[in-house]
């Protein structure tokens, strides 16, 4: 795919074009009148030139992946990097290709040992510029980021644990330029909130590449362990270009300098494990050493149990959290609680060493109250600007609560386990969500327009819809396709079944061949849709998943490299987070979807009941030429 010519405001002009369009459209919609789920739809937002959004300041982010006959190299194609330009590689100083690389970010070196060492430089109109950092090499199509579990331990109860390597995110930790690796250590015995019992403690630790460890945080034992109390956001909220780490805390929690916050003594576990009672922290954690930067009371304080849907401490425990650019142009940080019936977001702010709470929305305050935004979450939440006025929303399930903290839209459809928002389908203007409902009174899978939330197509009601995907995985029907665990046959995005066999998977998603459509990821291995049968592309070696049935890795996402993702699983014995790159040749090029500021978010909210991240523009069969960001770097 040749790159687009340098002419940056006729593209963000062009790139503005498909938003427009979908403003206009849902506009003559709002004329009709009302959606199917009964919801008055609003105007149009008048257009706004989009501020350019803070991103991080990366580096190269080259890497070599041996294969057989040699190393594919791939680097990342900067959203600070102009249109037009190209690229030299070098191995040991000595040029590689023969003439600038153009068509990709991406070559291959037949031939080559593993240890070749590789930089890439950059030419801009002409002048060829320094060397990047060095290529990571991933000798075996791998690379082992060493870690050490914690030590195991006792329950009250008498019952022993170890420490298993579960959810990880990314960020810069301390500015250098590269992405460090932020990992959650979960205790065997975790349980689900609907499961009573004691569990060891949570500990969080930031890891360079190298397996320095940077800090080791303990959540101590007054936050329980398991898949639904701890989404701790990595984010640089501040902009002074070291990520942040921000989760819930409370008593007795250790930053990584070994301060503790609250009362050290305090014990608030009842006899069945849960922790109704004691105060509820928000802390924002220096990326660097662990240091605890700032603590607040966490919003909402959980007040009586039983009035978040029963009494005995599972859906009062239901958080979520997320980072989205409400203004615009600066990240905030989102922390949620709530899903099954009320449901309570909250928006802040981490600017100069102290938070400031933005907004809040309540589904029981009285602006909203009744309007039918309880009961709508999801076990995950998204961040698009839906929109199209330049600030992004937050898409809680099968509602959605607007930039300014207002509710936006409910569908009505309940609560489910799964659900992607991107653009599913590339003819029509805007983004769109494909939804599945546990309710079996509800709709079984939906899509629906993500800017008003009017349903585009439903598959009938019956029962719970346990598992969803919604991705170009197939070049024989343009756009997203839309499958379900609960549904038969694979559906395009205007919902007509395109083909009837099913992937061998419902979970996860990777952009990992050179075709841009995308791969299917579960367990610890990856595979290529085919209508007759799935091709493995990959099986990892001494790995395993994480979550259960969800079957996630410790984190999948464009980490490095080209626009292709990496995935990063943990070895079976917990001694290292081993990240694949691909070894597959392309000849596409896009931006690193690092500078794609919905996909950073989806990495970024990745730390709970895990959905793979989608940006804010289609990749698939057909595509058109992707859209450059407009971006900032500190």
């Amino acid at each position: 795919m040749e790159p687009m010519p340098h002419r940056p405001l006729q593209l963000r002009r062009t790139t503005r074009t498909r938003v427009l369009l979908g403003a206009l459209t849902a506009g003559l919609l709002a004329a009709a009148g009302q959606t199917a789920a009964g919801q008055t739809l609003q105007a149009a937002p008048a257009p706004q030139a989009a501020p350019a959004r803070q991103a991080e300041a990366l580096d190269r982010g080259v890497v070599s992946v041996h294969t057989g006959s040699g190393n594919l190299v791939t680097w990342r194609w900067l959203g600070t990097d102009p249109d037009n330009v190209s690229f030299n590689l070098y191995r040991a100083g000595t040029k590689v290709n023969p003439s600038p690389l153009t068509r990709s970010t991406n070559y291959f070196h037949p031939g080559a040992p593993a240890t070749a060492d590789y930089t890439v430089r950059a030419v801009v109109d002409g002048a060829e510029q320094s060397d990047s950092v060095h290529a990571i090499q991933f000798r075996a199509g791998y690379k082992d980021v060493p870690v050490s579990p914690p030590a195991g331990g006792t329950t009250p109860d008498g019952v022993a644990y170890t420490y298993e390597a579960n959810d990880a995110s990314a960020g810069d930790l301390d500015g250098d330029g590269a992405l460090d690796l932020v990992l959650k250590w979960q205790p065997t015995n975790a349980k689900d909130n609907s499961q009573s019992g004691y569990t060891g403690n949570t500990y969080i630790d930031g890891i360079r590449l190298d397996g320095t460890r940077l800090f080791r945080i303990d959540l101590g034992r007054n936050i329980r362990s398991g898949a639904h109390y701890t989404q701790f956001q990595v984010y640089d909220y501040d902009g002074d270009g070291r990520a942040e780490v921000a989760m819930k805390t409370a008593d007795g929690t250790v930053d990584g300098t070994g301060r503790v916050i609250g009362s050290a003594g305090a014990d608030h576990r009842n006899a069945s494990g849960y922790i109704l009672t004691g105060p509820e922290y928000l802390t924002m954690f220096d990326g660097r050493t662990g240091a605890a930067m700032g603590t607040v009371d966490h919003v909402p304080a959980r007040g009586t149990v039983s009035s978040w849907g029963d009494g005995y401490g599972n859906r009062v425990d239901r958080f979520l959290a997320g980072t989205a650019y409400l203004d615009g142009a600066r990240p905030s940080l989102i922390m949620a609680r709530g899903y099954y019936t009320r449901t309570v977001v909250a928006a802040w702010d981490w600017r100069g060493g102290a938070f400031t709470r933005r907004w809040t929305f309540d589904t029981n305050s009285p602006t909203n109250a009744g309007r039918g935004y309880d009961g709508q979450g999801n076990h995950q939440l998204s961040v698009a600007d839906v929109d199209a006025d330049g600030r992004d929303e937050i898409v809680y399930g099968a509602m959605a609560v607007d930039d300014n903290g207002s509710g936006l839209w409910t569908t009505r459809n309940g609560h489910g386990d799964a659900m992607h928002v991107g653009d599913l389908d590339p003819s029509r203007p805007g983004l769109e969500e494909f939804k599945v409902s546990e309710d079996s009174s509800k709709p079984g899978s939906w899509m629906a327009d993500a800017r008003n939330g009017q349903i585009l197509w439903s598959t009938p009601a019956g029962q719970d819809n346990g598992r969803g995907v919604s991705a170009d995985i197939w070049a024989g029907s343009p756009g997203a396709e839309s499958w379900s665990s609960a549904v038969s046959g694979v559906r395009g995005p205007q919902g007509s079944v395109v083909t009837s066999r099913k992937p061998s998977s419902s979970n996860f998603l990777s952009w990992w061949d050179g075709d841009t459509t995308r791969e299917l990821l579960d367990g610890t291995r990856i595979d290529k849709y085919g209508t007759a049968a799935d091709t493995r592309l990959l099986t990892g070696a001494s790995v395993r998943s994480a979550n259960g049935t969800k079957a996630t890795p410790a984190l999948s996402g464009d980490l490095f490299g080209d626009w292709r993702e990496e995935v990063v699983w943990a070895t079976t014995a917990n001694t290292a987070l081993r990240i694949y790159s691909t070894p597959h040749e392309t000849g596409t090029r896009i931006t690193t979807l690092l500078h794609d500021t919905m996909y950073r978010t989806a990495l970024a909210w990745q730390t709970a009941y895990n959905q793979p991240p989608h940006p804010s523009f289609a990749i698939g069969a057909g595509m058109a030429t992707p859209p450059r960001p407009v971006i900032s770097t500190p």
